[in-house]
């Protein structure tokens, strides 16, 4: 009786999340920084831009085609959308169309040299389109020039708010997400990243979970306009789940690309185990609205795990306390391998977290871990440096 009424819950909780609605304007209002979209072919020129303007205070995301560009205003509408003349004098139209056509309400800036006349036809198509034009942004420039045109968007510095105010000021801007390789045990190939959020988190709420989510969704358009697509996993509280406003505001800032295989949620295994019985009614909801459960931190919460009659859970993860140390520890390697065993018989699979030591990983593989995450493959990396050093290099010709 008590396992139907979490079910009736959960579907309850889907239900409403489906219908819940939060316009992309107040997501934005929510947000402390302006939003920027860099459109350019070249990689450098767009590492470049959204570095600057970041510096200048935006929140940027990076579109290197028409489709990235359709994809990024299907999350919100930038404040500003920058067009390099790398898009080329085609693809620069496209967007101008595209702009037009979504009725984009924000400001274009153009680059490019000022006697192009490609240049001067995107400007001009822009302007006959009724966009809000900013003037042209001649090429070469510098920080200074850039911040220049765009002033009028950079939001003026405020007085210094009262200490009560502070902490809430920074927890409304979008955190800053880290990201660690996932890899297969077997092969060392590239399984997918876990993101971490890379400033101190001093609160892990609902509010601050929707913003991690769309930085993250940001940087997985980024990851898949410079080099493909990549599976990610992030912590989020439980609480976000029971929330049927925070699952739709979740489920509507994913990616809406064919690429986009889904996302991974890591639930704490305490809290898992404490309410199991809605988490797996929630997992199996889930599953149609492209999210899968992971649950994180297992220790001895394998046992109740064990109990399920199903397991809608797509990973578990080995606490890393178990990880350090289970070469030479038989108590640990023995609760590593119950856990392995249990995944193995759920159809689920095994990340071992926190491998720093090459025995532990070779102890884990013997017994047959799925994924390895951990600093002895790599520490966690901003998002640009996991797409230079990682993602650019997995998916190069060989």
């Amino acid at each position: 009786m008590k396992n139907q009424e979490h079910e009736d819950a959960a579907k309850a909780t889907i239900k409403a999340a489906i219908e819940a609605s939060t316009s992309a304007a107040t997501l934005l209002a929510a947000t402390a920084m302006p939003m920027a979209c860099v459109a350019d072919a070249s990689h450098a020129t767009r590492t470049f831009l959204t570095d600057t303007l970041e510096r200048f205070g935006f929140a940027t995301s990076e579109c290197a085609q028409l489709t990235a560009l359709n994809a990024a205003l299907d999350a919100g509408p930038p404040d500003l959308v920058v067009i390099g003349s790398s898009a080329g004098g085609i693809e620069a139209c496209e967007m101008m169309e595209l702009l037009a056509a979504r009725d984009y309400d924000g400001k274009v800036l153009v680059l490019g040299p000022r006697t192009s006349p490609m240049v001067g036809a995107v400007r001009a198509l822009g302007a006959k389109l009724g966009l809000a034009m900013l003037p042209l942004l001649a090429t070469p420039f510098t920080a200074g020039t850039l911040r220049d045109a765009v002033a009028a968007l950079v939001q003026p510095k405020q007085a210094p708010a009262p200490a009560v105010q502070t902490a809430e000021a920074v927890s409304a801007r979008r955190p800053e997400l880290m990201y660690q390789p996932k890899r297969d045990a077997r092969t060392l190939a590239l399984s997918g990243a876990a993101a971490m959020i890379a400033a101190d988190r001093s609160s892990d709420g609902i509010a601050l979970s929707e913003r991690v989510i769309a930085r993250l969704a940001d940087d997985w358009r980024s990851f898949h306009a410079q080099t493909g697509a990549v599976e990610i996993a992030v912590e989020l509280p439980i609480a976000c789940l029971r929330d049927p406003v925070s699952v739709a505001t979740l489920c509507r800032q994913l990616p809406d690309q064919r690429a986009f295989e889904g996302l991974i949620i890591e639930i704490d295994a305490a809290a898992a185990v404490a309410e199991l019985g809605l988490l797996k009614a929630i997992a199996k909801q889930l599953r149609f609205r492209n999210i899968a459960i992971s649950i994180k931190n297992v220790r001895d919460e394998w046992l109740p795990l064990s109990k399920l009659n199903d397991f809608p859970f797509v990973e578990l993860k080995i606490a890393r306390e178990l990880v350090a140390g289970c070469a030479h520890d038989r108590s640990k390697l023995a609760t590593c391998r119950h856990i392995i065993d249990l995944a193995d018989a759920m159809g689920a699979r095994t990340v071992a977290e926190g491998v720093d030591a090459r025995d532990d990983f070779i102890a884990l593989r013997e017994i047959g871990v799925h994924l390895v995450q951990g600093g002895l493959f790599a520490a966690p990396m901003t998002p640009k440096r996991f797409a230079q050093s990682i993602l650019a290099r997995e998916t190069s010709p060989r």
